[in-house]
């Protein structure tokens, strides 16, 4: 029998989790196309107030429509090290349901504002009629700690 790799969540697997989620500026996207095909793309990355993962994309990117078509999405969040094996620096994939929020939806201009604070750069293109924010509803995930440190999430 093969022991189950993964551990219980701890507070340190919860205190790497959100560093991750807090420190993070891009994630990469995982959708799957019309035709059945993978694709994964790097995305801007932030989590809102209430800390569910959030990007801001064009409706013009390919991945848009893939979203857009309501199938579930995955993102990839973490950084290797400048140094060391990049297998042993965390990272997590959150397994998700993209959400669109249109201007018109309560809370658009408080998610806007929230955004724009904790990604300037974007003031650039936010009001573009093209660009929309996704909240990610996180189904659940895998969280890859460090070497040995394995856990399920959800």
């Amino acid at each position: 029998m093969v022991k189950d790799p993964f551990r219980e969540l701890d507070d340190e697997a919860h205190a790497v989790m959100n560093g991750l989620l807090e420190s993070a500026t891009h994630a990469a996207l995982a959708v799957v196309r019309e035709d059945g095909s993978p694709s994964v793309t790097r995305v801007a990355f932030s989590v809102d107030k209430g800390r569910v993962p959030v990007t801001l994309i064009s409706d013009l990117s390919l991945h848009t429509k893939a979203l857009r078509n309501g199938r579930a999405c995955s993102l990839l969040i973490g950084e290797p090290g400048e140094k060391g094996d990049p297998l042993t620096h965390p990272r997590l994939t959150l397994h998700c349901l993209p959400q669109f929020v249109t201007r018109e939806d309560a809370g658009y201009s408080d998610l806007r504002a929230w955004y724009l604070e904790r990604r300037p750069k974007a003031k650039l293109y936010a009001d573009f009629a093209d660009f929309n924010f996704v909240r990610f509803e996180v189904l659940d995930g895998l969280l890859n700690a460090g070497f040995g440190k394995a856990y399920k999430i959800g």
